[in-house]
């Protein structure tokens, strides 16, 4: 048991509410070289995929397909969908289960585990403000991706109204826009469960790299398993079966019964593990 388990509100000067402040939990995080690469390498994949557009063979021209790759030159808005499409099955995934399965297990393979809980940091409010610093960084990278995904697209491609996948219909951009901040926020729920289940590995491990690859290795067998027809209607409760509902956000009758089924699947299934991590790491002995 750590001196946080222990120590009362009695001990001169001490104040649980004080320790760790988020702020400090934030520059702590910034300063981690896996950050700066990763915010890097999401903030120059839009570029890099406008420099294949552009330099790559001309396949999408106005008389192309109607695939969402077909229609990605063909606005800012288009381009930004493509550039979520591609990026949120797994680099956005690898991104938050990275920000996530890593916070505590790094600490642990430190061994400066020990020392925060002996600061005195009370277990819950240590492990309650690494999971607000982790899911914040998870939320910036998922919401920053398709932003400058938006800009690029807008200054290679033009702005121009939407061209909906597979019909080519037309919807003017001022009415797209509103409903691509809910596609952002829709993206960032549906990566609740990697975030969840990473923090749970997380705080079981001493290694960052299994939390991560657990977290990832989640998604790949639930992608696989989800292409499996037999299991009928079980497929809805995989944890990525309803990622891809926020297309049906774009089109020119909005759906949004898949997306309100996907919320409630990943909210679920995160606060369940949540729950467990916090269990967890009560019991977790930090000395061996």
């Amino acid at each position: 048991m750590s001196p946080a388990d222990t120590v009362t509100a009695s001990a001169p000067g001490y104040a649980p509410g004080r320790t760790l402040p988020l702020r400090v939990e934030f520059v702590r995080q910034f300063r981690r070289r896996r950050t700066i690469v990763m915010f890097g390498l999401l903030l120059a994949l839009p570029w890099v995929l406008v420099v294949a557009f552009q330099f790559g063979p001309a396949s999408n021209g106005p008389g192309g397909g109607l695939r969402l790759s077909d229609l990605a030159t063909q606005g800012g808005l288009n381009f930004a969908a493509f550039a979520l499409s591609v990026s949120a099955s797994f680099l956005l995934v690898v991104a938050v289960a990275l920000f996530c399965g890593d916070t505590v297990a790094s600490e642990a393979s430190w061994s400066s585990l020990r020392y925060l809980l002996a600061a005195p940091v009370p277990r819950d409010r240590l492990l309650r403000q690494k999971l607000v610093v982790a899911l914040a960084y998870s939320a910036a990278a998922v919401t920053v991706l398709p932003l400058m995904a938006l800009l690029a697209g807008t200054l290679a491609f033009g702005w121009h109204d939407i061209r909906v996948p597979g019909t080519g219909e037309v919807i003017p951009a001022a009415d797209v826009l509103p409903k691509f901040a809910v596609v952002i926020g829709y993206a960032l729920v549906s990566q609740l469960v990697v975030a969840a289940l990473a923090f749970l590995l997380s705080v079981g491990t001493d290694s960052p790299l299994g939390a991560v690859g657990g977290a990832v290795g989640l998604v790949i067998v639930s992608s696989i398993l989800q292409a499996v027809e037999a299991l009928g209607s079980l497929r809805e409760f995989l944890p990525t079966f309803w990622n891809t509902a926020w297309l049906d956000a774009l089109a020119p009758r909005p759906d949004y019964s898949g997306m309100v089924k996907g919320v409630a699947i990943s909210v679920t299934y995160s606060a369940i593990l949540v729950a467990l991590a916090f269990r967890r790491f009560r019991r977790k002995d930090v000395v061996s």
